[in-house]
C-alpha cells in the first residue's frame, strides 16, 4: 500500500485520530494491557483529556509529561495533550532522582500524567513549576510537591470536552523527547507534528502496510519508535496494533500466532536474541511476513529471513531525524541500511566535514529536503543545537561508509570507535564475531584505556541462562576471525547490558565501570597468539 493523498492531508496528530474515528470508530484498533480497544474510545478519551487541560489552566505551548506504562490510556492522554496544543514530554518509566528532576524542570512541565507506582519518586525532587499530577491507579500522594494538585486519571477521562479547541498547525511543536543517551546525559529533541507524521508515512511506504496488517511492538510509548511507526502508522492505514509491555523471546512467536500479527518492529539485539532461540517446527508457523527496524547484523539478515520467512525492512534513523536511509522492497543489499530516503540529503564526512571518498568510513551527516521533518532544536540547549548543525549539516554521531551505488553501511557510534596500535577498530565488527559464538545471547565491545596509550578492547558478554561461560573457547573463536589488533584483551560476563529504550547499549556506562574485578585479562597472549 502506498501512502495515499488522504493520509498526506492529515498533517497533525489530532487530525490523524479524528480521521480514524470518523472512518471506523467501532473497529478494534488496539490490543494492550489485556484489553481490546476501539478507535472511538481512544478518540473520546483524547477529547476529555484536552477539556481537562483547558479546565486546569494548561494552555497551548505549555508542557505536559507522561510517565505511564504501555496502556491504552497513554494514547488517549498523548493525543489529548496534542489536541490542546500542549507540548508532550514523554518520560522513561525507569527514571528517578536527579535525572527525573532534570527532565521535568528543564522542560518546564506544568502537569504530569503518571502511573501510581511512580508517584513516590516525586517526593525528594524540587519541582516548583509542577502544578498538577494526574495519577492512574491508587497511590499514597502525601509526599508529592505541596503546590501540586492531585487528580485521578478518571477525572481527566470524564471531563467536558473543550467547546472552543485551539487550532493545531503542522509546524507546531508536538513533543520534546529526551534521548536516553548512549554517550552521556539526555537532551530534549524538539519535534513538530510534521516530523512525527513523516516518520509514520515513511514507515507505511517502506513496509507496504495496508488495512489488513496487524502490527506488533514491545517498545515503550515514551519512545519515538512505538509512538509514530506503530501507533500513528496503524491509525493511518486502518490496521490493528498489538502493544506489549515487554519483549519475551521465549513467548514471541506464540504471541504472533495468538494475535495474527503480520509485522513487528525490531531494534538493537532483538533479532539476534530471537535467532538464538532453539529451532523448532513453529519457526515458520505464524503470519508474520515482514519486520521493520535497524541494526540487523549482515550475517544474520539472510539466515533470519530463511529460517522464519520474514522480510527484513532495514533502515537507518534516529529520534532527531526519523528515517534517513532505507532498503526498499525493490532495491536492498544485505548488511546495508539502504540508500538516502527521498526527503533527505545524506553523506559520509571526515572530522573536518569534508565528504569522504566511496568506501571510506566517516560520520553520517544529513539535511532535509522538506521543511519541519526533523528536530527543530535541542530544548534549552542552543550550544548543542549549533554544534549538531555546524556547516549546515546535522551531525548524527554515527559512523558509516557508502558504496559506489549509494548504499550506506553502518559501522558504529563515533564515540564507540576503538583505537589500538594505531588502528581504528569497529566495535560492530567485534560484536558480530562474539555474537556468532554458541551460548552468547548478546555482547558489547568498547575501549578501555591501555597502559601503552590509546585503547584496549573489552567485551561484556551476556550468556544464555544456565550456560557456563566458555571464555577460553570464545577467545579462540575470536582469534580465528579477527585481526590481531582487534581481538579482545578483556572479557567480562554480565547478567544484562545497560540500554536505552530503543535497545541501544549505553557503552558509556560500561566504560565508566572499566576493568572490574571479575574481568578476564588475556594480557600478553594477544600479541603472541599467531607468531
Amino acid at each position: 500500500m502506498s501512502v495515499t493523498p488522504a493520509m498526506r492531508a492529515l498533517t497533525t496528530l489530532p487530525a490523524v485520530l479524528d480521521a480514524a474515528a470518523e472512518r471506523d470508530g467501532d473497529r478494534i484498533v488496539l490490543h494492550a494491557d489485556g484489553r481490546d480497544v476501539g478507535t472511538a474510545e481512544l478518540h473520546a478519551g483524547s477529547l476529555h483529556v484536552a477539556g481537562a487541560l483547558r479546565a486546569w489552566g494548561i494552555r497551548p505551548g505549555d508542557r505536559a509529561a507522561i510517565m505511564m506504562a504501555n496502556v491504552p490510556e497513554f494514547i488517549s492522554v498523548w493525543f489529548g495533550i496534542s489536541r490542546a496544543g500542549v507540548i508532550e514530554v514523554p518520560v522513561h518509566c525507569a527514571y528517578r532522582g536527579p535525572l527525573l528532576e532534570h527532565i521535568l524542570s528543564e522542560s518546564g512541565v506544568r502537569i504530569l500524567f503518571c502511573d501510581a507506582e511512580f508517584v513516590d519518586r516525586l517526593g525528594p525532587l524540587s519541582l516548583p513549576g509542577l502544578e498538577h499530577i494526574v495519577v492512574r491507579g491508587e497511590s499514597d500522594t502525601s509526599a508529592v510537591p505541596a503546590q501540586a494538585a492531585v487528580h485521578p486519571l478518571a477525572e481527566a477521562l470524564s471531563a467536558d470536552p473543550d467547546p472552543d479547541p485551539p487550532v493545531v498547525s503542522p509546524g507546531d511543536v508536538s513533543c520534546v523527547l529526551y534521548t536516553s543517551g548512549t554517550t552521556g546525559p539526555a537532551k530534549g529533541v524538539v519535534l513538530p507534528h510534521t516530523a512525527n507524521l513523516r516518520l509514520a508515512t515513511a514507515n507505511i511506504e517502506l513496509m507496504r502496510y495496508s488495512a489488513q496488517d496487524v502490527l506488533y511492538t514491545a517498545f515503550p510509548l515514551f519512545h519515538v519508535n512505538a509512538k509514530f511507526t506503530s501507533v500513528c502508522s496503524t491509525l493511518l492505514i486502518g490496521g490493528r496494533l498489538v502493544l506489549d509491555d515487554r519483549f519475551s523471546a521465549s513467548r514471541f512467536w506464540d504471541i504472533m500466532r495468538e494475535h495474527g500479527v503480520t509485522s513487528f518492529n525490531y531494534m538493537g539485539s532483538l533479532l539476534t536474541i530471537l535467532a538464538k532461540q532453539p529451532r523448532g517446527p513453529g519457526d515458520r508457523d505464524h503470519g508474520v511476513v515482514k519486520a521493520y527496524g535497524g541494526a540487523c547484523p549482515g550475517d544474520l539478515w539472510t539466515e533470519f529471513e530463511e529460517r522464519f520467512g520474514v522480510h527484513i525492512g532495514e533502515h537507518y534513523g534516529m529520534t532527531e531525524t526519523g528515517i534517513t536511509t532505507w532498503n526498499t522492497f525493490e532495491e536492498r543489499r544485505t548488511g546495508s541500511c539502504g540508500r538516502a530516503a527521498p526527503w533527505y540529503e545524506v553523506r559520509v564526512a571526515r572530522p573536518d566535514d569534508v565528504e569522504c571518498e566511496v568506501g571510506e568510513v566517516g560520520e553520517i551527516q544529513v539535511r532535509p529536503r522538506d521543511p519541519d521533518i526533523m528536530l527543530r532544536e535541542y530544548w534549552a540547549r542552543p550550544d548543542a543545537t549549533i554544534e549538531a548543525f555546524r556547516n549546515f549539516w546535522f551531525h548524527t554521531g554515527d559512523r558509516a561508509r557508502m558504496d559506489e551505488d549509494g548504499f550506506f553501511y553502518y559501522v558504529d557510534r563515533l564515540k564507540d570507535s576503538i583505537r589500538r596500535r594505531g588502528e581504528n577498530i569497529s566495535s560492530y565488527d567485534v560484536e558480530n564475531v562474539v555474537n556468532g559464538f554458541p551460548s552468547v545471547v548478546e555482547c558489547a565491545a568498547y575501549g578501555v584505556p591501555s597502559e601503552l596509550g590509546e585503547d584496549d578492547v573489552m567485551v561484556a558478554v551476556v550468556w544464555e541462562p544456565g550456560a557456563e561461560p566458555r571464555f577460553e573457547e570464545l577467545i579462540a573463536h575470536c582469534d580465528e576471525r579477527l585481526a590481531d589488533f582487534a581481538t579482545p584483551r578483556y572479557l567480562r560476563a554480565c547478567a544484562e547490558l545497560p540500554k536505552t529504550p530503543s535497545q541501544r547499549v549505553q557503552k558509556f556506562k560500561l566504560r565508566e565501570e572499566g576493568v572490574t574485578p571479575d574481568t578476564i585479562d588475556r594480557g600478553d597472549r594477544i600479541g603472541a597468539r599467531r607468531r
